[in-house]
């Protein structure tokens, strides 16, 4: 059962909620059993310390982390993080997420992610997301590409995932993007 602190539409498969304590327990199961999937991509917090660190976080001016749950059985499919967000005439942030298994492939993450672009261009006010992927990440190009975000660049070693300097590319949607895409639906 979902805690009434994560309800959402009732028309969406998941629900999505700021991180807490309380789910600690299941966030650290979840990363254990996605350690494959994750292995290269993203290194999640995977111990109780480095969850409160990542708690810590997200609860600061700068970073916004949102946990999405299927809504049926309350488990947790995956995370979408607004990182990094500069306020003033910036008003930008870092788009950051992962699946968990089994939810990996099964769109959850994508009903996930419509509602975090809506909390972020709605509530933080923001005007721009960046996502910065991994060529060879065809799940997580997907995703972003069915939210209307357009690639705008390629960014050798940009970031260090893994002990390894990785290629990445560039993709960016703004809020005005956005509502002119939900106007078109």
């Amino acid at each position: 059962m979902i805690p009434a602190r994560c309800r959402h539409p009732a028309t969406s498969r998941v629900a999505v909620a700021p991180p807490d304590e309380r789910d600690m327990k299941a966030f650290l199961r979840a990363v254990a059993r996605s350690r494959a999937l994750h292995a290269g991509f993203v290194a999640p917090p995977d111990s109780p310390r480095a969850y409160r660190a990542y708690l810590r976080r997200t609860r600061g001016h700068r970073h916004r982390g949102f946990l999405v749950r299927e809504r049926a059985s309350g488990e947790l499919a995956g995370v979408i993080n607004l990182n990094e967000i500069v306020r003033g005439s910036f008003r930008c942030a870092y788009l950051g997420y992962y699946a968990f298994v089994p939810a990996a492939g099964t769109g959850l993450m994508g009903e996930g992610l419509g509602a975090v672009l809506g909390r972020a261009f709605r509530q933080e006010k923001l005007h721009r997301l960046e996502a910065n992927i991994q060529p060879h990440n065809a799940a997580s190009l997907g995703l972003v590409r069915h939210h209307g975000f357009r690639r705008e660049g390629f960014s050798p070693r940009y970031l260090k995932v893994g002990g390894r300097w990785r290629d990445h590319e560039r993709w960016a949607l703004t809020a005005d993007e956005w509502r002119a895409q939900r106007s078109s639906r």
